[in-house]
């Protein structure tokens, strides 16, 4: 570092601040493309994601298409928002659903989930040496999660203490946290036409109560034998990786189009320090949890003065990745995975250059629910449901080398419904489990030229 020019020790230091400031607020997304974050900063998240065939900024390009990063000045942008979800959880259990006439009336409730407030980080760095065709880069994204917090409630049949005293799950927590980071290089082969290739080093933090993964124990109640759960938040990190492939294709005229492949990313398996309910004994329950693979194309328009329009269409592989590709459980009363459905999206957005300085943006994004209404009773604690996004953004050139920029997303409500599913029993007749779930983000950013 002694041999570095000074502005070269700058960015260094500037990035190695970032990463100190940041690193302790990083909190996974909760409203998302299932389980992936939909946009990263508040550039990408004004125009819908849509990102493959557009590279607007930093941050967008490094995590849609590698291979557009040749075209992003040399930048680093550093973005960071406020995330706003409100999930609900109601349940409902007819009188005798139960058998031998329990309950003796019908047992309904909502519940809130007390969630709170989560910082949103972004980082982006692109460099070009100069005269050169090769570019690199590196991001530092959380590429996806999820998170409840429901207390135990009386009047909510599903969120009843669980066994002995109810026949519930009691207090419903869970987390997951996914951070990626991404070293990136991308080639020019022509004037027209960039490849890139990216490597995905990940971390992975899960927890959750009760710990559904694992074997119950059974245990008589007023209501009847029940299982009684682990519960599984005592657990370390878990590395993870994966890589990501990109082509950029230029032509002559004002259109441009991309396409990307990021592979799996494979997590080492949760494990954690529990204990048994029943006789107090060390207990410990594990699970296999990956992120699916995800392939994206897109295009982009430029022949309108001061106007881009660009559009993404991707596809997430959950029924191929595990925990996700099974459903239901086990003989022994153990959830074998969550029973996701493979999901479509679509990222749209347009960006007006209002003058020199004020850019303006809009976007939509919409995904299939890759959740469906049979297995809404053990996601429950994951209500990655959103289907429907709008968001509006603009940047502002303070300096030449120096830009501000601001997001503003509604992530419209959605909610799903099904029959409460009991271990050993399956579906329950006369019962229901329904989730809603809806946000608001607020984000903002800076970048800087050199």
């Amino acid at each position: 570092m002694l041999f570095l020019r000074p502005e070269s020790r700058v960015w260094l230091g500037l990035g190695a601040l970032t990463i100190v400031v940041l690193g302790p607020f990083m909190t996974p997304a909760r409203a998302q493309a299932g389980l992936a974050v939909s946009s990263v900063g508040p550039i990408n998240m004004s125009m819908g994601s849509a990102a493959t065939a557009a590279p607007l900024d930093s941050a967008g390009a490094l995590y849609w298409n590698p291979a557009t990063i040749g075209d992003v000045a040399n930048e680093m942008e550093v973005g960071t928002g406020i995330l706003i979800p409100r999930t609900t959880l109601s349940s409902r259990v007819g009188a005798g659903a139960l058998g031998n006439g329990i309950p003796p009336v019908p047992l309904s409730g909502t519940t809130g989930s007390n969630t709170g407030v989560f910082i949103l980080p972004t980082v982006g760095i692109v460099y070009t040496p100069p005269e050169s065709p090769w570019t690199f880069g590196f991001g530092i994204f959380e590429i996806g999660g999820f998170s409840v917090n429901y207390p135990v409630d009386p009047k909510n049949p599903v969120l009843n203490p669980q066994v002995p005293f109810g026949r519930g799950v009691g207090p419903l927590y869970g987390q997951l946290q996914l951070f990626q980071f991404s070293p990136t290089v991308a080639v020019k082969l022509t004037d027209t036409l960039s490849v890139g290739a990216q490597a995905n080093i990940d971390y992975g933090l899960l927890g959750v109560n009760p710990g559904l993964f694992s074997a119950p124990v059974l245990e008589d109640t007023p209501l009847g034998p029940g299982p009684a759960y682990s519960y599984a938040t005592q657990g370390r990190s878990r590395a993870g990786g994966g890589f990501q492939l990109g082509v950029y294709w230029q032509p002559e005229g004002d259109w441009s189009f991309g396409a990307s492949f990021k592979s799996p990313q494979w997590f080492e398996r949760y494990t954690f320090n529990s204990v048994n309910p029943s006789n107090g004994n060390p207990a410990s329950p594990n699970f296999g949890l990956n992120f699916p693979m995800t392939v994206s194309t897109g295009f982009a328009y430029r022949g309108i003065d001061r106007l881009l329009l660009a559009t993404d269409f991707r596809f997430l592989d959950y029924r191929d990745t595990a925990g996700f590709n099974e459903a239901g459980f086990n003989a022994q009363g153990a959830l074998r995975g969550l029973g996701w459905q493979n999901m479509f999206a679509l990222g749209a957005g347009a960006q007006y250059q209002a003058t020199d300085e004020l850019t303006l943006r809009i976007g939509y994004t919409f995904n299939m629910n890759p959740i469906g209404n049979a297995v809404t009773s053990y996601n429950a604690a994951i209500p990655l449901i959103i289907m429907h996004t709008i968001a509006l953004g603009a940047s502002y050139n303070v300096t030449k080398n120096f830009k501000v920029s601001f997001a503003y997303s509604h992530f419209f409500q959605n909610e799903i419904s099904g029959p409460l599913i009991e271990p050993f029993v399956g579906a329950v007749p006369h019962t229901s489990v329904r989730t809603a779930a809806t946000a608001d983000v607020v984000q903002i950013g800076a970048t800087v030229s050199f």
